[in-house]
């Protein structure tokens, strides 16, 4: 057997010992929750998510505590998604990129160049948009999943091995490696490139032996995964700023009190806003690494044939979120 399924076999014969073991009463059960995520530790999406933790512990007396499984140590994305639908994992931090395919509403924030920046995004999270899709994950019958908040994941570009990225052309040809999700694989296309769909845990081995030729990301996943020792060309795009989502598994979620719930809601709000945070210094540090290490950072100097680019992705997924995406630029 090998190492990473023993891990997740243990995980989840660890959380049906925890979660399922008879007890007086459900408000009283003692829980070890698993939070799953593919990032390392001390990535702001893992340090939030410790720190609620750490709160949870705090207010219940050790009773409810979080264990975290950073780098991706219980699967990619794809994987921990499965595992929280099965209750093995009960907190999972997943991309709204990689969970559009499954709660197809969310796809609406996967549209390339929907928002004007992060601070656009940023509204949306925070208020009753924010709210509704949260919902819409809770209220999916095939989800799974309680959506409990958002997460800033900054905005993607494209880095490659071949050469610097300065207009659109640049991109023709390329192998760029893309979310496993219909709209980036057909928005890569689009822009010329050739969209490749793979696991986030799979990138820097296919950097490093040029199975693809490039990917797209945030400043941090291109610096603190290693991708940008491989690829040294990044450019800044910015097609998308597609946030990241904290869910709790719903088979667990049934088990717990409603003052329990509210508790684990209550933290994760919280978690919200202290992520965004540590993202903006995480963003900073990243950018300041990569240029030290010689990297060369491209500014796009205009963005706009990548934006006509992409009107084929708008038409064919775009009509369906119409009304969505018209509440969301107007926030802007």
């Amino acid at each position: 057997m090998k190492r990473r399924d023993f891990i997740k076999l243990s995980a989840g014969l660890g959380a049906a010992v925890t979660l399922l073991s008879p007890l007086p009463t459900r408000a009283q059960a003692k829980a070890v929750f698993k939070a799953a995520d593919v990032h390392p530790t001390g990535y702001p999406t893992v340090a939030a998510t410790e720190n609620l933790g750490k709160k949870l512990a705090d207010a219940t007396n050790g009773r409810l505590s979080v264990q975290m499984y950073p780098s991706a140590q219980l699967g990619a994305e794809k994987e921990t998604i499965e595992q929280a639908q099965i209750g093995a994992i009960q907190f999972l931090r997943v991309s709204a990129g990689a969970l559009g395919p499954i709660v197809d509403d969310i796809n609406v924030v996967n549209m390339p160049f929907l928002f004007k920046n992060s601070a656009h995004a940023q509204k949306m999270m925070d208020g009753p948009i924010g709210q509704e899709l949260l919902d819409k994950i809770t209220t999916n019958a095939n989800a799974g999943l309680v959506g409990l908040c958002w997460m800033d994941a900054g905005a993607r570009s494209v880095y490659n091995t071949k050469h610097p990225i300065k207009t659109i052309d640049d991109i023709k040809g390329l192998k760029v490696r893309v979310i496993g999700n219909p709209i980036f694989v057909d928005m890569m296309n689009a822009l010329g490139g050739n969209g490749i769909a793979m696991g986030y845990d799979q990138v820097f081995s296919a950097l490093q032996t040029g199975v693809i030729d490039g990917a797209e990301n945030n400043p941090p996943s291109y610096v603190f995964d290693n991708h940008y020792t491989a690829a040294k060309y990044y450019s800044l795009t910015e097609h998308l700023i597609i946030p990241e989502l904290l869910c709790f598994s719903k088979k667990a979620w049934g088990s717990l009190s409603a003052d329990d719930q509210n508790l684990i809601r209550k933290f994760a709000r919280e978690a919200q806003l202290e992520e965004r945070e540590f993202w903006k210094k995480y963003e900073q540090s990243a950018m300041e690494k990569a240029k030290a290490a010689g990297c060369e950072i491209i500014e796009i100097a205009d963005k706009a044939p990548f934006q006509k680019a992409v009107k084929p992705v708008w038409d064919k997924y775009g009509p369906k979120y119409q009304d969505m995406i018209k509440r969301i630029q107007e926030m802007a």
